[in-house]
């Protein structure tokens, strides 16, 4: 039997249960195909995040009684490739704690697989957010009932004025945003409207990590422009990531007025598009102007900004060009300048 050379080489050869899920720029479903072609050298992190894949693997092994969870952050390269050294080292030890063997693996491993992210230089520990997204999405895809907490969320949509909305659990409203349909789409639209700012924030923190029907992006839309108005940065910041997962153009728009709004285009708001909204700086217009302005702000990181932009594949070719073709005199050729001249 060949010997076991990548992490997608082990989960299919011991016959787990598994299930990706990327924890970088958002919580989202994996492909299989993804972590195998980043092992085999064949394409690079489809959405990496400060240098890494990160990602969360939910598998059973054996007769493990309830799924494993690890976090795992794989280091990439400039180009976006698997650093493989330390992904190596924790598969020697996954091996070597298992047993060579995988497809004997019984009940009595599960503790063994728990503690291999002990101490294990890969693991991470997602945010709260992050941490709440992953499990009402995982179990919605293995056809799991939501959370006890989904219910309270569901009456306080309905009736917010009866309720306090800091008794709500932050694991039901990601369940409300995984299982959202139209009622639940509309009822937070009108709450987005009407609520605190504190209300607000929360939600946009879990609906960031998916595509939201219009009427709803269009609440946000205007809550976020009310912000901007009102000198409420930590909102509009909120607002600007939580439509940027939508591939709409009344976001895409948006974005382009906001990097032309010299009063509310700075380092947070930019730090929001790159983060959750990058998928809209692929456009010929609005990229160059949000170079321009992240280079104009000497309160941002441009350079870092810039390299973790270009690790995403659809965005790297794209990015480099507009370095390329930014005028000599730009704010944009002095900080590459300054680059190297380090």
């Amino acid at each position: 039997m060949q010997p076991i050379r990548t992490l997608d080489e082990f989960f299919q050869r011991s016959g787990a249960s598994v299930s990706f899920y990327h924890m970088g720029r958002h919580v989202t479903a994996c492909p299989n195909d993804a972590l195998r072609q980043l092992e085999n050298t064949q394409s690079p992190w489809p959405a990496p995040w400060q240098g890494q894949a990160r990602l969360a693997i939910v598998f059973r092994l054996g007769d493990m009684p309830e799924p494993a969870i690890w976090f795992l952050a794989l280091p990439l390269d400039e180009e976006g490739h698997l650093v493989p050294a330390q992904r190596d080292a924790f598969l020697n030890r996954l091996l070597e704690t298992l047993g060579r063997n995988v497809n004997q693996l019984g009940q009595e491993s599960a503790s063994d697989v728990d503690n291999l992210m002990q101490d294990n230089p890969l693991a991470f520990t997602p945010s709260v957010h992050f941490q709440a997204m992953l499990n009402a999405r995982a179990t919605h895809d293995l056809g799991l009932p939501a959370s006890r907490h989904l219910a309270a969320v569901e009456t306080y949509l309905r009736h917010p004025d009866t309720m306090d909305w800091q008794q709500l659990g932050l694991q039901g409203i990601a369940d409300a945003a995984v299982r959202l349909d139209d009622d639940l789409a509309a009822q937070m639209a009108t709450l987005v409207a009407r609520t605190l700012p504190g209300v607000v924030q929360t939600f946009c923190y879990c609906l960031e990590h998916q595509a939201l029907p219009e009427g709803l992006v269009n609440a946000l839309r205007d809550r976020g422009e009310q912000a901007r108005v009102e000198g409420d940065l930590e909102t509009l910041c909120a607002c600007v990531r939580a439509v940027g997962a939508t591939p709409s153009p009344i976001v895409g728009d948006w974005y382009s007025q906001l990097l032309h709004d010299d009063t509310a285009c700075g380092p947070d708001v930019l730090a929001a598009m790159a983060g959750r909204g990058w998928a809209h700086l692929e456009d010929g217009e609005r990229l160059p102007l949000f170079l321009t302005r992240l280079a104009d702000d000497t309160r941002t990181d441009f350079i870092a900004v810039v390299k973790d932009l270009a690790l995403i594949p659809r965005l790297r070719l794209p990015l480099l060009m507009a370095l390329r073709d930014a005028p000599e005199a730009s704010t944009i050729s002095a900080r590459l300048a300054d680059l190297t001249a380090r």
